[in-house]
């Protein structure tokens, strides 16, 4: 499997301005097109592969002596990714130059990136939730990439938005191929509706702590 015809593809500094404007003004941002066709197949088909090797893990809430695998609360499967093939290299360098971009608009002193493969099989989902308490200062961005290709609204598995404030919703991302969102750790709760088909996406996290990934 490799990533050879494919290439970083980067947002002009009009969108990486949009982006960090939306980021300051409402705390989330929506990238669309942000990968190459090419790097989110190579990308899926790993999912793909480690499904079928039993190489997901069935994935938990919480952290250190707080982790529990509760499927009422979230039900997808995740791999750490690691650089271990030349997608992942791409995957992890694209997001590398994202990290700059922001840090040179918004100066969040973000310091690196993690992320892990999520599947999520018919009928699972994730609950409400928010990916890191106030002044916890680890995750401090956010970001889910998909990697489906002719996504149905009738599939579900949109990812939903709420406002900080009112907790009304937001917005209600569809999770097709190419799509990135971007979105405030401690202040944004979201969640991701029941999928009725296979779902396959990224979840990442800017940081600004010490590397911990697991």
């Amino acid at each position: 499997m490799t990533c050879e015809n494919a290439r970083i593809q980067t947002p002009d500094d009009l969108l990486m301005d949009q982006l960090c404007q939306n980021l300051a003004e409402q705390g989330w941002g929506v990238l669309c097109d942000f990968f190459s066709p090419l790097l989110i197949k190579d990308l899926r088909n790993e999912v793909i592969n480690h499904a079928g090797s039993t190489g997901l893990t069935q994935a938990g809430v919480g952290r250190g002596l707080d982790y529990m695998v509760d499927p009422s609360i979230r039900s997808d499967q995740t791999r750490w990714l690691s650089a271990e093939t030349a997608a992942q290299s791409l995957y992890l360098e694209q997001m590398e130059h994202l990290r700059l971009g922001i840090n040179r608009r918004l100066f969040l002193g973000l310091t690196y990136f993690e992320s892990h493969f999520a599947l999520y099989e018919p009928g699972t989902f994730y609950a409400k939730h928010k990916d890191s308490f106030r002044g916890a200062a680890n995750r401090v961005l956010s970001t889910v990439s998909y990697l489906n290709p002719d996504w149905k609204d009738e599939d579900g598995g949109q990812l939903i938005l709420f406002d900080p404030e009112s907790g009304a919703e937001t917005t209600r991302i569809k999770p097709e191929a190419g799509t990135l969102a971007v979105f405030l750790s401690e202040e944004i709760e979201h969640e991701v509706l029941m999928s009725h088909v296979q779902r396959f996406s990224i979840a990442g996290w800017f940081r600004v702590d010490h590397q911990l990934c697991g």
